[in-house]
């Protein structure tokens, strides 16, 4: 997925900075915890180098995709792929409400893959809700959905808005494509506020990658936490945004970041702690490392890297191409 705050492009940074400071390797055993876990990048390179991995976030469809990530392990059965791309079109709550066709205004996905958008999570619910579907299974399908539905969406990257006319890849017709299954230690997935969370989890290595902006991320991606939920929300204005009031993250807001930051740093049961933050973000490199500094030994690396576009440059103010990445590190 294109994902805001994505740190796909950055592992090798994180993970060099993570085993240098903290002394862990591929192979050894501890416990890693993931607590704003987006689509799982990361927590899924460390179950993948053999570490028990935590991972959390607060929005329904990022645990949907995490728990396939890092609670599922080989083997998985796969065979009903091919039934799944062959259900028949259905117009349910995602064609109704995001599809142009229905009359709803909105152009958020072609008629043809909102019917089988639905069609799919219609399956998917019924057959886990009778059983005939373990749970497993249910998250596999179910994220994959999720992931590939995504790249047919007519928008810029977002949801905060749809284009006005359908764009190339959204007119493609959508196929289902299965998600890999990473080979690891099986862990647990949370769907939490964090600072609810980390009173009930330790461990050895605390990964922290919160929101550095005032955009809550479940405005920019309501559709995905639909589709996950398929709970027939109402919705409201032209872009059919769901209440996401109990979803808001007290990250985006300058006012309380650097107070949430402080009680979970506070409050965290882990030997080493690591939070990812970029120069552009709400708390300032020094309000972090004041912060960090308070609880233990502190440290910080950085790297440039190219900033996440939303748009073309021309539709909005742009400070350059280049951010700073921030790893500051802690041993508590």
């Amino acid at each position: 997925m294109n994902y805001i705050g994505s740190k796909y492009s950055l592992l090798d940074f994180i993970e060099n900075v993570i085993e240098n400071v903290s002394g862990y390797k591929t192979g050894d055993n501890y416990v890693f915890a993931d607590i704003f876990a987006g689509t799982g990048v990361v927590g899924s390179a460390y179950k993948g180098k053999g570490a028990y991995v935590i991972a959390n976030d607060i929005q329904y469809y990022s645990y949907v995709l995490n728990k396939h990530f890092i609670e599922n392990v080989p083997p998985l059965n796969n065979e009903l792929g091919v039934v799944l791309n062959s259900l028949k079109p259905l117009k349910g709550f995602i064609y109704n409400n995001y599809c142009e066709g229905s009359g709803s205004g909105r152009n958020y996905f072609t008629d043809s893959n909102g019917k089988k958008c639905d069609a799919i999570r219609t399956f998917l619910e019924e057959a886990h809700s009778s059983g005939e579907m373990g749970d497993a299974e249910y998250f596999y399908y179910l994220a994959s959905l999720i992931n590939s539905i995504d790249k047919y969406a007519n928008t810029a990257s977002v949801y905060a808005a749809f284009l006005k006319h359908i764009k190339k890849s959204a007119a493609k017709d959508f196929t289902l494509s299965l998600l890999p299954v990473i080979s690891g230690q099986a862990g647990k997935v949370y769907n939490e506020d964090v600072n609810v969370l980390i009173k009930k989890i330790s461990g050895d290595i605390l990964y922290l990658d919160p929101p550095y902006n005032t955009r809550q991320y479940s405005a920019n991606y309501h559709i995905l936490e639909t589709i996950a939920k398929y709970d027939n929300p109402a919705l409201r204005g032209i872009t059919g945004l769901r209440d996401y009031e109990q979803q808001k993250s007290s990250f985006c807001s300058k006012r309380t970041a650097s107070a949430v930051l402080d009680t979970l740093i506070k409050n965290a049961d882990f030997g080493y702690i690591f939070l990812s933050y970029n120069n552009e973000g709400l708390m300032s490199a020094d309000t972090i490392r004041d912060i960090m500094s308070a609880y233990g030994d502190y440290s910080v690396f950085t790297r440039e890297y190219k900033r996440f576009k939303a748009d073309k440059d021309e539709n909005r103010r742009i400070a350059g191409s280049e951010v700073v990445e921030y790893i500051h590190c802690l041993k508590k």
